[in-house]
């Protein structure tokens, strides 16, 4: 393992990046005080090139630079092998900027005019975090995950990845965020799936599709007879995931009215099925998911703050689509074999154009919508061989080639409505309206002339030697 804190030796590689030279000399002298090696870059690029080139523990980042903003770097950084802690660096405090670089997985965000002591401290204690993290790791079995039908090898897939493996190895009650079609079931059955209780069942509720009379019958159970059609006792979906993992769709639509029962529930482990009068225990692992922002819920007063807090001990925002547009090809592929064994096709091909159109796209509807398209055009395509353009559904091509002729337009503001003409440079204007008046004046002259050197020359006040320059140019003859 490429890591310079071991038992043996403490020193740490350090790498700033900062257009301010006086920064960069602060805190190297800074970091190489506290016996750590520090390097520096000035730009992003550089930065960027430095840490592939040699691995760091700890990065030093500021956010405004010359060549772009610090925190886009973030997610590159995390793509690293051993990816190092980032403490983002900047003089302008921005509350946005902070809630980004830790979403972003940033260790720290300090102020510049921070004090020597903080800056130490928030260092030793990244370096801390992290030499613990990487002791652990290597006394860990390497086990690969389980990851049905979760397509791609995108860096913001890979870090959503890495948290789904550590949630599968606690039993915290995790939120999966996410816009609609994201995969949150996809991403939920594999927290399931790779945990302890992967033996146990994975119990499906649909927040969305619970009726309101029946909704503690659903998820408690009842006894015969404790309402009308009642006719025998039935478990309720939260004892049917004894032992198993219990995931809650949508749970932002859960009703009020029970939120404060399940919280109990939550709580406890505990419930009573409708009707009757003794409670039941059940060991699960809850997962929640939603699209929608729970927060301004609480604020709104739709959703229970105190619920919300006991729903988030673990989050995970899975990223859309258009976040991790490296993995359409992969995800158009691996959907279009799927559908072609399910309808006895040949295995597609594709077309350049077909995945450009594809990637060009930017698929509100995430990886839903990229199914559901790949379904339609494997059954427009039938027996044909190669998926082009015209097999994919009409929407999708239409807003493609609007996208298109939209960025055309834009990249020319002052061009012609026809995204086929472009304005020439006004050298190259004047240049081809002086030749084209210049051929037409002599075949005008010619003409009046009647074909007579000697006439012409006497009309336009040309010298003969300059008039055959002219017609050599232009490739006039007199008998023309």
């Amino acid at each position: 393992m490429n890591c310079s804190l071991t038992k043996e030796s403490v020193m740490a590689k350090i790498l700033i990046i900062d257009d301010d030279e006086l920064i960069c000399t602060t805190l190297t002298r800074l970091v190489s005080g506290k016996g750590h090696d520090a390097s520096r870059a000035l730009t992003l690029a550089e930065g960027l090139r430095q840490a592939r080139a040699q691995a760091c523990d700890v990065i030093f980042l500021d956010v405004r630079l010359p060549d772009g903003n610090g925190l886009d770097l973030l997610p590159k950084i995390e793509a690293l092998p051993l990816a190092p802690e980032v403490i983002i660096m900047t003089g302008f405090g921005d509350p946005n900027g902070a809630e980004l670089a830790i979403k972003c997985g940033a260790w720290d965000y300090i102020e510049k005019n921070s004090s020597v002591k903080d800056i130490v401290l928030s260092l030793e204690r990244a370096l801390q975090y992290r030499q613990e993290k990487l002791a652990v790791a290597g006394r860990q079995s390497v086990a690969a995950l389980q990851r049905e039908k979760i397509v791609g090898h995108s860096p913001k897939l890979q870090a959503c990845l890495d948290q789904v493996a550590q949630a599968a190895g606690s039993e915290v009650n995790v939120c999966l965020f996410g816009e609609t079609g994201t995969g949150k079931e996809l991403f939920a059955r594999a927290i399931h799936e790779n945990s302890q209780r992967r033996r146990g069942k994975f119990v499906v509720v649909d927040c969305t599709a619970l009726p309101e009379t029946l909704v503690e019958s659903l998820l408690f159970g009842h006894e015969k007879g404790s309402f009308t059609g009642a006719d025998k006792a039935r478990d309720g979906l939260v004892l049917q995931a004894h032992c198993g993992t219990l995931f809650l769709d949508e749970v932002g639509e859960l009703p009020l009215t029970l939120q404060k029962t399940f919280l109990r529930v939550l709580q406890e482990r505990r419930f009573r099925p409708l009707g009757g009068d003794r409670e039941l225990a059940s060991d699960f692992r809850l997962v929640a998911a939603t699209n929608r922002n729970l927060e301004k819920m609480v604020e709104s007063g739709q959703f229970r703050a105190d619920l919300l807090f006991r729903l988030q001990s673990y989050c995970i925002e899975l990223p859309a689509l258009r976040q991790r547009h490296q993995d359409v090809q992969q995800l158009a592929r691996f959907y279009a074999d799927r559908f072609s064994r399910r309808y006895g096709l040949a295995p597609k091909g594709f077309s350049p154009e077909f995945l450009e159109t594809l990637t060009g796209y930017a698929w509100p509807g995430n990886v839903r919508e990229l199914v559901n398209c790949m379904e339609q055009t494997l059954a427009a395509a039938q027996a044909e061989p190669t998926l082009f353009p015209k097999h994919l559904p009409l929407n999708i091509r239409i807003q493609v080639t609007r996208a298109t002729v939209a960025q055309a337009n834009h990249s020319q503001p002052h061009a012609d409505k026809n995204p086929a003409y472009a304005l020439p440079k006004l050298h190259d204007y004047r240049e081809a309206i002086y030749h084209d008046a210049e051929k037409n004046y002599l075949h005008d002259l010619f003409s009046r002339s009647e074909r007579s050197i000697s006439h012409a020359c006497q009309l336009s006040g040309l010298s003969p030697s300059r008039l055959y320059a002219l017609m050599k140019k232009h490739e006039i003859s007199r008998i023309d």
